[in-house]
């Protein structure tokens, strides 16, 4: 079995817990997080250890690591660290997703149960996809962006890097948002999104940039 650290120890670490004792091709070795106060505390059976340093210090034990984190920006951080200490990052599938033919999932990105990922779709390095999230073909998903439980990305949607969008949104065929934005839990996306902004509603409409 693959043997692999988590970095995180949130509520979010939980989803990932469950996907990869229920994948069964892994065993978690170690869960880190930088929180003083995690520090000794389980979470599901598994005692944090401690932060990045005592990560370092047991690199050999693990074969990679899965970033537990759901917020965009920490995890970015995280996962650009451990890239940067030659260590690797672990993508994991829950069984119960389903995956279609050629789709790319990139390293260190998460799909739990319940998602659809369609034909000829890309999701980059970092990313979640979150609880019963569909995502149509040939969408393109950028690196670090999370899509939260229940959204629908309809064909062809381009989400740029670091991307949140919220719980339960659509968005349309064709749609692309840009970099860094985030839109609203609920929102329909009927328009292009551009860089940084943040927009909500339905049909939503811009809240700031």
């Amino acid at each position: 079995m693959t043997r692999i650290f988590l970095f995180g120890a949130s509520g979010h670490a939980k989803v990932v817990i469950d996907a990869i004792e229920r994948v069964n091709q892994y065993h978690i070795v170690g869960l880190f997080d930088d929180a003083l106060e995690r520090r000794g505390a389980a979470l599901l059976g598994y005692t944090v250890l401690g932060g990045r340093e005592e990560l370092l210090a047991r690199r050999d034990m693990a074969d990679g690591t899965v970033v537990s984190i759901g917020a965009n920006n920490a995890r970015a951080r995280v996962a650009a660290w451990l890239t940067e200490c030659g260590i690797s990052l672990i993508s994991v599938v829950h069984p119960n997703a389903s995956i279609a033919r050629e789709v790319m999932i990139g390293p260190g990105s998460v799909v739990m149960a319940g998602c659809v990922i369609n034909s000829g779709s890309q999701v980059g390095c970092n990313v979640i996809i979150n609880t019963g999230a569909t995502v149509d073909h040939d969408c393109l998903i950028g690196d670090g962006a999370h899509i939260a439980p229940g959204c629908h990305l309809c064909g062809g949607v381009s989400v740029g890097d670091g991307v949140f969008i919220g719980a339960g949104t659509t968005v349309i065929p064709g749609i692309r948002i840009g970099a860094g934005a985030v839109i609203g839990a609920g929102s329909t996306v009927l328009h292009d999104v551009p860089d940084g902004a943040h927009v909500a509603g339905s049909p939503c409409r811009l809240i700031s940039t």
